[in-house]
């Protein structure tokens, strides 16, 4: 997600606001975060709205107050206390409101994952998600797909991880195939798996194998990785015969190839030359 100057400034005093909301004891952060992703799909259908909140050149106690007539006693104070804050911040533009929410709305539930102890599981489940509609590119034109109603699409991921996924996980994976932001689901989700690993201050690497990494080989090549990059990260494998022998790690948009394959095809470069 790319945010312009202000909309940066402006997310984080969303989050900030949340962090508080989330931090009184009788606040559930779950549903709290399903309340603003029901805000982000009113937001999206609803384009004059959107774009009265956004403005940055009208009163914000206004735009605080035509929320709250909106949505007084349809979504929790808390959820209310959060939205005060969006709508009353100067956003770069509506768009960048909206993308600002959508990432607020979803550090609730990853909150809700964290204080249930399954932080760790969600994020791989989202990996494992992503990886499998990678996959199958019939699946992601299915999911990207925004001509049709997105109440299929949720239908879609029910019927393929409903049961066999954290509620956290579906409900994140659910709302990637409403409003997968252009760039795919599988984009989409990997984003999420990136928020998830920042939550705890960690970077992702995307790890290529032939085969299984053992527990032994995963901590070392986590400890080398966190010495090349200076920072924590979480590692996460996807069995790939193509490799052939070695590794292919991705780490943001850096790519490092020590497989068989990326050497045969860097030769065929040079001889090609």
């Amino acid at each position: 997600m790319t945010l312009h100057a202000a909309s940066r400034d402006a997310l984080g005093f969303a989050e900030t606001r949340l962090d508080e909301v989330l931090g009184d004891a009788g606040t559930n952060p779950s549903a709290v975060g399903e309340e603003l992703l029901s805000v982000v799909d009113l937001l999206t259908r609803e384009v004059g709205l959107r774009r009265s909140v956004g403005d940055g050149s009208s009163d914000p106690e206004a735009r605080k107050r035509l929320v709250r007539s909106l949505l007084q006693g349809k979504v929790s104070e808390p959820a209310l206390g959060v939205l005060d804050t969006v709508v009353g911040s100067r956003w770069s533009s509506p768009r960048e409101l909206l993308d600002g929410l959508e990432t607020v709305a979803r550090k609730a539930l990853l909150v809700s994952a964290d204080k249930a102890g399954k932080l760790d599981t969600v994020e791989g489940e989202l990996f494992s998600v992503a990886r499998i509609v990678e996959a199958e590119p019939e699946l992601e034109r299915a999911l990207s797909d925004q001509v049709g109603p997105a109440a299929g699409r949720r239908a879609l991921v029910r019927s393929l991880v409903g049961e066999k996924v954290d509620a956290v996980t579906l409900v994140l994976v659910e709302q990637v195939v409403s409003r997968p932001r252009g760039r795919g689901v599988v984009f989409g989700i990997d984003e999420l798996v990136e928020q998830a690993a920042a939550y705890r201050s960690r970077s992702v690497a995307y790890v290529r194998s032939a085969t299984e990494l053992t527990g032994g080989q995963r901590d070392q090549l986590s400890a080398r990785l966190e010495q090349i990059y200076g920072r924590p990260m979480a590692l996460h494998v996807q069995l790939d015969q193509s490799v052939g022998a070695g590794l292919v790690i991705r780490v943001g948009d850096e790519v490092i190839d020590g497989s068989v394959a990326g050497r045969i095809e860097a030769l065929r470069r040079q001889l090609a030359s």
